[in-house]
């Protein structure tokens, strides 16, 4: 392998792409697998986002590559959805629509990084946050909230991480791994601490925004004089239950958002012309569906409180946000299966694999190594009989 670049093989896989695969392999094997590693809704794309797919195809105007940052009525419909739902101050040239919400954050990486540039990561943090800054050359700065905290660094740490190279901080609200939710106020204090520093970035992936059960969910770039320094990534995979639509975009400051568009015109150019269409019916269209979901994520999530807080041993803050848990799962280090010893989150995520067959993500992934993910993202029954699995296998555990 001496052909690959050092970049690729310094790049770290996709943690919980790498658990997903494992638990298909085991389930084409005949394995009873419930997956609980991969954060994608079970629920179809509603009818009327589809039917305007069909649509699109039908009237056979929508088969030619599409404009670099999106069509304009995709992105005035996006603009208008940002400034009546989440009070940004923006404009369509503010818009640039990629392929998924993940292809936008690397977009703004590439965009904003030279060499040796740092970025804040508020750990726990998505996995992919950390491969994309060094990918871009960039160099990530973990900051950490604990469970303490519900997660969430505070502003006084943001502070005091901050040095001459930091030239953006990222973090997820609703959060993934751990369902945190920030509120105005503590966003209003993260946006004090930026607003002293010339040319710091905020990148604010606000992908779960619509599974959020605080009743409020605040955007960072809403905030006094925060517009100009923030670039906020959305999309429609978690929401809308468009996953494999690879649909996302960003809102930035005007200079971001043609870079972005730059860099895009020479990697992919636009988003597929298909799902474009399908995301303007997406957001004008009838959203009973979209409700639907989200309350059902919430009577999921009530349940696996309930059956998680039976287990003994861990320590399962309630998620404010998205369609996860994320427990710690560190009274179980040291604890054996016959010969088989638990280290570290990773070992016992195998071990509840081929246990349990329950498949979940290691904490250590997300930069949080004494917790677990588990995504409710499953149907009730599925998710009683995994915990139930899981429940059994850990009392096994001596």
């Amino acid at each position: 392998m001496e052909y690959l670049s050092s970049r690729v093989k310094n790049m770290e896989e996709s943690a919980t792409i790498a658990m997903a695969q494992k638990a298909r392999e085991l389930k084409n094997a005949g394995k009873d697998i419930i997956s609980l590693s991969l954060g994608e809704p079970d629920f179809k794309t509603p009818k009327n986002i589809q039917n305007a797919a069909k649509e699109a195809i039908d009237s056979e105007n929508y088969f030619s590559y599409s404009p670099v940052p999106g069509y304009l009525d995709l992105r005035e419909a996006i603009a208008e959805k940002l400034q009546t739902g989440n009070k940004i101050p923006c404009a369509p040239e503010n818009i640039v629509v990629s392929t998924g919400a993940k292809h936008s954050i690397a977009n703004v990486f590439l965009a904003l990084l030279d060499a040796g540039d740092e970025v804040i990561v508020y750990t726990p943090f998505w996995v992919s946050y950390i491969e994309m800054v060094k990918m871009a050359g960039g160099v990530p700065k973990l900051l950490e909230g604990t469970i303490d905290q519900e997660f969430k660094a505070t502003a006084q740490q943001l502070e005091e991480a901050i040095t001459p190279k930091t030239k953006a901080i990222i973090f997820s609200s609703p959060c993934n791994p751990t369902g945190a939710v920030w509120s105005e106020e503590e966003l209003r204090a993260i946006s004090e601490v930026v607003l002293k520093h010339d040319n710091l970035f905020v990148i604010a992936d606000e992908i779960y925004e619509y599974i959020n059960f605080t009743g409020k969910h605040a955007s960072i770039a809403s905030l006094p004089e925060m517009f100009e320094r923030t670039i906020t990534v959305n999309g429609f995979s978690k929401g809308y239950a468009m996953t494999g639509w690879r649909l996302g975009y960003i809102c930035a400051p005007l200079p971001v958002a043609k870079a972005c568009s730059k860099i895009q015109g020479q990697f992919t150019s636009g988003s597929c012309s298909i799902a474009q269409r399908a995301g303007i019916e997406a957001l004008k269209g009838d959203q009973a569906e979209r409700l639907k979901m989200a309350e059902a994520y919430r009577n999921r999530r009530a349940l696996v409180k309930e059956l998680l807080d039976e287990i003994p041993g861990l320590k399962t803050p309630m998620p404010e946000g998205a369609f996860y848990f994320f427990p710690d799962v560190s009274a179980y280090f040291g604890k054996k299966f016959g010969n088989q010893v638990i280290g570290n989150a990773g070992d016992l995520a195998m071990y509840l694999l081929s246990e349990a067959n329950v498949s979940t993500v290691s904490g250590a992934a997300f930069g949080a190594p004494k917790c677990i993910r588990l995504s409710y993202a499953a149907s009730e029954s599925e998710l009683k009989e995994a915990l139930k699995r899981i429940k059994e296998s850990l009392a096994q555990l001596k």
